[in-house]
């Protein structure tokens, strides 16, 4: 049980044992290939598609490359690009960084997902795609995204980063949309320590991945795109590898801590928690609670700096809303007369500590703040 004065952090990384890693790490010095599509980073590949129940997936050495790769790949090269304020930077960056403008809708407040009804009402001439989040590992209405998609022909880029493992009655939702991208960070329920993925439909557009993510090299002397350096090393996918035998105890515990905390707090006043659907296998990636202040008695900053000040670290995730930034808040789609719900759930949200090595006792020591 955590003592009084021990953080509780709010994520904790899933470390594989030490034990089972250096036996790869001997075997990556012998070999003397640590990096450009090694063993391990092939295999990697191959047991990732089995996992996710996906065609095909390309390694990446972060999270936020695959996401600029993935408008490169479409060859989307100008005009707007349809997301969400309610997300990690990352994901607008990335339009950004690919000379495309980013176009913010507000988004549900039962899932924090992209309001699909407002997607189409944001479409003009210049739009060329649209790229959801699936937030917290909430699966976005991708039927209703795809049918708006095809009817304006429009390119669909998931940012799927905390969307691991996660299913829709029992099919992988990284299937949805032209592609899909991942973040195995540190910081999420499967990590390769940084790392990241694409999925995507077809060998022809994985090659093309490939290619761009290794400055377009198609061959020993011909490159045939503008690429950009963005591969996985040996070490991080063995890493992964490992990480693959140990995500569903993780994940299983992860659940445990969401039931007790969902089980306690259900009730309280001034608290909502997100609704939960029996068709979605989940991966507990987050536990986001929302704070009323009338009702609860104090605001969400009270809270968060009360868990704080007892060495419980929440995190106001995401706060502030993307399109609050300097970058972007001029944006005439950023203004927050336009994003009322999303500006609502950044200024109630707390992410609660969520990781598998939570004990009951530390679990206890959470509540006992968060309860009246």
């Amino acid at each position: 049980m955590a003592t009084d004065n021990t953080n509780i952090t709010v994520t904790s990384p899933l470390l594989p044992p030490l034990e089972e890693f250096l036996p790869y790490l001997q075997d990556i010095w012998e070999r003397k290939w640590i990096t450009n599509n090694g063993k391990y980073h092939k295999e990697l590949e191959q047991k990732l598609c089995e996992y996710l129940g996906v065609e095909y997936i390309s390694l990446f050495t972060n999270g936020t490359l695959p996401l600029i790769t993935a408008l490169q790949a479409l060859d989307i090269r100008r005009g707007e690009v349809i997301t969400t304020p309610y997300s990690f930077v990352a994901t607008s960056h990335s339009i950004w960084w690919n000379g495309l403008k980013p176009v913010f809708v507000d988004v549900d407040p039962d899932t924090g997902n992209i309001n699909p009804e407002l997607i189409e009402q944001a479409i003009t001439s210049q739009t060329r795609a649209i790229m959801p989040v699936h937030v917290y590992g909430n699966p976005c209405d991708v039927d209703a995204i795809s049918d708006i998609a095809r009817r304006h022909d429009l390119k669909v880029v998931y940012d799927a980063a905390h969307a691991f493992g996660v299913e829709v009655d029992g099919k992988s939702i990284l299937n949805a949309g032209d592609i899909s991208t991942l973040s195995f960070h540190a910081t999420k329920t499967y990590n390769t320590i940084e790392g990241g993925a694409l999925v995507c439909h077809s060998a022809e557009m994985k090659q093309k991945i490939d290619y761009l993510k290794n400055f377009g090299f198609a061959g020993e002397t011909s490159v045939v795109a503008p690429g950009i350096n963005s591969k996985m090393d040996e070490i991080r996918s063995a890493y992964g590898l490992l990480n693959l035998r140990h995500v569903d105890a993780a994940i299983s515990r992860r659940k445990e801590v969401a039931n007790a905390y969902r089980d306690a707090l259900s009730d309280v006043h001034g608290i909502r928690l997100m609704p939960q659907r029996s068709d979605v296998k989940y991966n507990y990636s987050y536990f986001p609670i929302f704070i009323d202040a009338d009702r609860y008695g104090m605001t969400r900053d009270e809270l968060y700096f009360k868990m704080k000040e007892q060495n419980v670290l929440g995190r106001r995730y995401f706060y502030p809303l993307i399109s609050d930034f300097e970058p972007y808040r001029e944006l005439p789609s950023a203004a927050p007369v336009n994003l009322p719900v999303a500006t609502c759930m950044a200024d109630q949200v707390i992410c609660l500590p969520m990781h598998h090595t939570l004990t009951e006792g530390d679990i206890e020591r959470i509540l006992n703040i968060i309860l009246p």
